[in-house]
Order: C-alpha cells, then sequence, then structure tokens
C-alpha cells in the first residue's frame, strides 16, 4: 500500500499564500528569487549571466507582485538590445508570486567592466 510522497514544506521557489478579507493572495515574490531568474539570462557574446556582469541596475518589487528592472546593455549598438529585455522579462514573470514586469533599458551610468562582480572576472580571466 503505498501513499505516494509525503510533502515535507514548501518547495524552494514555491508561491505562498497569504490570507486577506478578499481571499488568498500569492505572497509578494523575494528579491532572491528575480535575481535567481535573471542569473539564468546570459549575454550571447559573453559567457557570463547578465547580473553577475553588472548589467542590472535596479530591481523593484511592488506587493502586488509587479516587478520593475532598470537594466543596461554591454553597449549601445549590442546587437542583443532587443532580446535581452525580453529574456529578463520571460524569466521573471515565471517567478511564483510575480503578477507583471516592466523591464526598462537606460544608458546613464554607461556600463563598463568595474561593474561586473569577482565570479564574473574570474570567469573571464580579468584579475
Amino acid at each position: 500500500m503505498s501513499e505516494g510522497p509525503i510533502p515535507v514544506g514548501p518547495q524552494e521557489g514555491a508561491a505562498h499564500t497569504s490570507w486577506t478579507p478578499s481571499g488568498e493572495v500569492a505572497a509578494k515574490p523575494s528579491e532572491s528569487a528575480v535575481i535567481d531568474a535573471i542569473a539564468r539570462v546570459y549575454d550571447p557574446e559573453i559567457p557570463v549571466n547578465i547580473y553577475e556582469l553588472g548589467l542590472i541596475y535596479a530591481i523593484e518589487i511592488e506587493d502586488d507582485g509587479r516587478v520593475k528592472i532598470e537594466m543596461t546593455l554591454t553597449a549601445p549598438a549590442c546587437p542583443s538590445a532587443q532580446e535581452l529585455p525580453e529574456q529578463v522579462r520571460e524569466v521573471v514573470l515565471a517567478v511564483p508570486g510575480v503578477t507583471g514586469v516592466d523591464v526598462e533599458v537606460v544608458w546613464d551610468p554607461p556600463w563598463d567592466p568595474s561593474r561586473m562582480s569577482d565570479e564574473a572576472r574570474l570567469q573571464l580571466n580579468l584579475f
């Protein structure tokens, strides 16, 4: 007689709910879950994810699950100028609790290699 797997707690990244007078609502997504999602997006010309490259300037998470992201690209003429922001939007929208995503590409301040994390510098042998 097999009863199947027994749940032992919330799954990693699973949406939590809160009760309100109007019913259950998904909890606000965590910043770490949003960052983990963004870290799955890579610049096709550089073998480092865009978060470690320093292309993400700001992440704002509203109580209703809407997320606003300010990001830049390595250069204004970047061939991925249209696809990278869309990839960011798609991966963040898949995070439990996210209800909408607005990705804005900004050019000020301009990106430069000093914005890369130490991990990115190691991957690119820039030490």
